[in-house]
């Protein structure tokens, strides 16, 4: 057997981490991807090595397995799939797309776009799948077929680069002694490894080859046709690499016909919710977060592009069968979930980075453009918890919204106007709206409110337990804090963590804001005249509606 790793060469390339794989006697499974989001997927899996399937890709461009799809459209999709995994990458060459020249062309791009291998079947350009009138197709000269290995492996410039034979003699019909044959002459024309196929549904070819092959190179099969078989009993015959060629694609065509059935049908989005996975997973494959994380340190700051907002979206509401599956933050208002219209008002004024913290029914929480954090105790915790949870989030200058509220922008650009290291947001129209909700977060303010900043209004007293005799006001549910502010803030919900961890899981926002005040932390206020609605249950969900609407 060849040296696993050239003298000289690094042995941490893709195509070195190939080659280890295939010439290693422990097992190796190559899984078949066909575009850029399968081979993420199969990494996340667990598999160590792709294929990338010719039967597959054209496939997957809806076009037959007859090179229809032309090298450099199979080129393409390589690339994507080398962008989107570090596995190394055994492409599924056919018969090289022409002549030996082709094949030297092939190899070079093939390395450009550091795909680790190729694997090289001896039939006839253009070629036709093997599962289809295998025994009429014409196989190519042996002599020439040498021809083309022995170019790939005087084109490649990695010396790890991986050449893989592929006969076809027992799927055209011509017997062992044929596959021995060329197999043998394929491992002296300079083959890394013998891929010997056969279309049988047992494997009787697989093992008399075995049982007669004493060449030192390794063999890796593809028991697509042949499943029952337990691997273990094909390690015991020396095969230890495996190629599971085609179970992506045909899981993706599974799951796609029963489904869309299934929507025709019924024309009921719900018939198949529960059976695929959120919109945010999708954006997790495509690693949304890393593109929002490159924005805020690439492109150019307006004036509240700096700004965060954190919106608290954990609890359940009580909305009775509204919630049974989703959040009161995920329930339509006018349109589109409540959540939307936060994400839509803050970037409407400039705030381009934006969180949420999820709980009950997180899975439906999926906007996928924003940030997520969850709080798993959500049943048995409030607010505060729920802040915590997303501390890492929390630096420059924050907002902080309630998840169940809707509001005017001028509320929200008077708070980010405010020139204040912390201020609220509080409606002083509250005793004319004829609200009769059982919790409502009054507040109790000093000073007159100065238009031109000079005299600030301040907060005394905030919450339900505020006398409504003495309330000046109704806190929206909007906090805003500068840089330094916020800092002080994750420093002071750390100290609660560590030193009263009671008042961190039981504490709502307006608890800590009164906690902040009584320890001397100034907190303005910016007054508003109603245009806001606190969703609290469907009679207030119902109300806002017709409210906006009009």
């Amino acid at each position: 057997m060849t040296s696993l790793t050239p003298k000289g060469h690094a042995s941490d390339t893709r195509a070195a981490r190939l080659r280890k794989l295939l010439l290693s006697p422990r097992t190796t499974i190559l899984m078949e991807a066909h575009n850029g989001l399968s081979a993420k997927l199969a990494e996340e899996a667990g598999f160590e090595a792709l294929w990338g399937s010719g039967l597959s890709i054209s496939a997957a461009l809806g076009v037959r397995d007859n090179n229809e799809a032309s090298w450099t459209q199979v080129l393409e999709v390589l690339e994507f799939m080398s962008d989107a995994t570090e596995l190394p990458i055994l492409l599924d060459g056919d018969t090289g797309y022409g002549n030996f020249n082709n094949v030297r062309r092939l190899v070079r791009k093939l390395e450009q776009r550091s795909v680790a291998g190729v694997c090289l079947e001896d039939k006839l350009f253009p070629k036709t799948n093997s599962f289809i009138s295998g025994e009429k197709q014409a196989l190519a000269e042996v002599d020439e077929f040498c021809g083309k290995l022995r170019a790939a492996k005087d084109t490649q410039l990695d010396p790890d680069f991986v050449v893989v034979a592929r006969t076809e003699a027992f799927i055209a019909g011509w017997g062992l002694e044929e596959a021995l044959v060329r197999a043998t002459a394929y491992a002296q024309s300079g083959a890394d490894v013998i891929l010997v196929h056969s279309k049988r549904k047992d494997s009787k070819e697989i093992m008399a080859f075995m049982e007669s092959w004493n060449q030192r190179v390794p063999v890796v099969i593809v028991p697509t046709k042949y499943p029952s078989e337990p691997l273990a009993s094909l390690e015991k015959a020396g095969v230890s690499n495996f190629i599971f060629a085609n179970h992506s694609l045909r899981t993706v065509i599974t799951a796609l016909q029963r489904n869309l059935r299934t929507l025709r049908e019924t024309r009921d989005l719900m018939s198949i919710e529960r059976d695929i996975v959120p919109v945010s997973e999708v954006f997790r494959v495509q690693n949304v977060q890393e593109l929002q994380s490159s924005e805020e340190r690439y492109l150019p700051q307006s004036q509240h592009d700096a700004s965060s907002a954190v919106i608290l979206a954990a609890s359940k509401g009580d909305f009775g069968d509204l919630v049974k599956d989703r959040p009161k933050a995920m329930l339509n208002f006018n349109g589109k979930p409540i959540l939307s219209w936060h994400t839509d008002a803050f970037r409407r004024s400039g705030i381009r980075r934006i969180a949420a913290v999820r709980g009950y029914c997180k899975e439906a929480v999926d906007l996928g453009d924003i940030h997520y954090f969850d709080n798993h105790d959500y049943a048995d915790t409030g607010e505060v918890a729920s802040l915590y949870a997303a501390r890492e989030f929390l630096r420059g200058d924050v907002v902080i919204a309630y998840g169940d509220i809707i509001f005017d922008d001028f509320i929200l650009r008077a708070l980010l106007a405010a020139d204040h290291p912390i201020a609220v947001a509080v409606d002083s129209a509250w005793q004319l709206r004829g609200r009769a909700d059982d919790k409502r977060d009054l507040v109790v303010t000093t000073g007159t409110e100065d238009p031109l900043g000079q005299r600030p209004c301040q907060l005394e007293a905030v919450g339900s337990s505020v006398d409504a005799a003495r309330a000046t006001g109704e806190w929206i549910g909007l906090l805003r804090l500068r840089a330094d502010q916020t800092a002080s803030l994750v420093s002071l919900l750390e100290r609660i963590a560590t030193d009263m961890p009671e008042r961190l899981r039981k504490w709502d926002l307006p608890a800590l804001l009164q906690h902040m005040v009584d320890q001397g932390t100034q907190i303005s206020v910016v007054h508003s005249y109603g245009h806001w609605y606190d969703l609290d249950d469907q009679k207030g969900l119902l109300a806002a509606s017709s409210q906006v609407a009009r």
